[in-house]
């Protein structure tokens, strides 16, 4: 642009227009003071008027022209490119660069004003190439998302670093103008403040080299489930900018995390559980470990009765039987050789009931687990996969498999262990 401003200047070195008026009004017995004034001022407002028309024309044809080619392309990006303003931005450029041809002439006799005039149009021509940029860029940022394979890509964050230089440029170059130091002398001088730079930009810098490192390592993807405790967050990703991510909340709300906390701290992201074939439930029930025993002949027959679980004991007893006998084991008491427990054929039962569940992914794992003893009891935890991802449903499904196995502990001579509560007391006190 400063090239093109350059050999504009240069093409009209004379300007021999420049004092039509004012000799005019000097045949007229004008004061010379008076129509240097007037000359100058009438130019200026022939020259406004030019610029005006010219603007309101190419505007017009440009505005236009866009406009008819987008409806007869396929592609959106000419649509997207009228709709931020690119050919209205475009179109200023000559009408610029007729101003900054002609006000020299225009004040040929008002040196001062003309150096701040041109100074002035220069930095307009550094705002409106910056203008014409940021709107190509926001054009093709929307585009890009219009693309299955874009969608998920930080593509703010690149938009954003991007024009961050070019107005950083540009400033650097208006300043470099105004001050009438040379662009490379001026750059060369900003090493001395670099640290000050670098400290006002601490977040921009720390949101570039994060957004990058995001982006390469495909850590978080717009659409992604998300949980990050720390800040609060729990919920799907909807954009990724330069400095920030936003997460829309299951409740509806945002939460804005610094994009540089995605690389410094930790969270969960939850794309994977997506892109598998179940979703996993693991949760416990806690047994009172006083209901723990060993199954008497009277309870084994009575276990048979539950379908589910009839053909195993059957097999293990006659296992247990034959060992017993084998071994001439004494059954007098319990303990005393092999023996089925009522915690151990119910962590059968629950296998079983699993495996037969409708809504459990039989190709994944499928584990009923005792865990380490506790103050509170022992907890029998059920580790499987939901076939149905969706969170309602996943709910759902996980609710009712629990309210199945919690109803069926009494079956087995089972307890749950639970704090006692006011009731507990009352009927206590009572009973005292």
């Amino acid at each position: 642009m400063s090239l093109l401003l350059q050999n504009t200047n240069s093409s009209l070195p004379e300007f021999p227009w420049k004092h039509w008026i004012y000799d005019y009004l000097i045949q007229m017995d004008i004061s010379e003071t008076v129509a240097i004034y007037l000359n100058m001022f009438l130019l200026l407002i022939a020259l406004l008027v030019i610029i005006f028309v010219v603007d309101f024309i190419i505007r017009k044809i440009l505005i236009g022209a866009f406009s008819q080619f987008a409806e007869r392309s396929k592609t959106n990006f000419d649509d997207l490119l009228v709709k931020n303003k690119a050919p209205r931005n475009m179109a200023h450029i000559i009408p610029l660069l007729i101003g900054i041809a002609f006000v020299p002439g225009v004040f040929a006799d008002f040196p001062y004003t003309e150096a701040i005039l041109e100074k002035a149009l220069q930095v307009f021509a550094i705002l409106l190439t910056l203008w014409v940029i940021r709107s190509v860029l926001n054009t093709l940022k929307d585009y890009l998302k219009t693309l299955e394979r874009f969608k998920d890509k930080p593509i703010d964050s690149y938009i954003q670093v991007f024009m961050i230089f070019a107005w950083l440029g540009g400033i650097l170059s208006a300043i470099a103008i105004i001050t009438g130091i040379p662009f490379i002398h001026f750059i060369t001088g900003l090493g001395a403040i670099s640290a000050v730079v670098i400290l006002v930009f601490r977040d921009t810098i720390l949101g570039f080299v994060a957004s990058i490192q995001v982006s390469i390592n495909d850590m978080v993807r717009i659409g992604d489930w998300i949980t990050f405790e720390k800040y609060g967050a729990d919920g799907d990703v909807i954009e990724i900018s330069l400095a920030t991510v936003k997460v829309q909340n299951f409740d509806k709300t945002i939460t804005t995390i610094p994009t540089y906390a995605l690389i410094s701290d930790s969270f969960k992201n939850w794309r994977g559980m997506v892109n598998s074939d179940g979703r996993r439930i693991k949760r416990a029930i806690i047994i009172k470990q006083e209901s723990i025993k060993y199954l008497t002949e009277e309870a084994v027959r009575k276990l048979k009765k539950i379908q589910l679980i009839s053909e195993y004991i059957d097999t293990r007893q006659a296992d247990i039987k034959a060992y017993n006998t084998e071994h001439h084991i004494d059954k007098s008491l319990l303990i005393n050789g092999r023996n089925l427990t009522n915690i151990g054929v119910f962590r059968k039962y629950i296998d079983t009931y699993l495996n037969n569940h409708s809504a459990v992914n039989k190709d994944m794992m499928i584990m009923a687990r005792q865990l380490a003893p506790t103050p509170q009891g022992i907890p029998l935890e059920v580790y499987v996969f939901s076939s149905d991802k969706r969170w309602e449903n996943y709910e759902y499904i996980m609710a009712d498999i629990f309210d199945h196995l919690l109803a069926a502990l009494p079956y087995f001579e089972l307890e749950i262990f639970e704090l006692p509560s006011s009731s507990s007391f009352k009927e206590w006190n009572s009973k005292k």
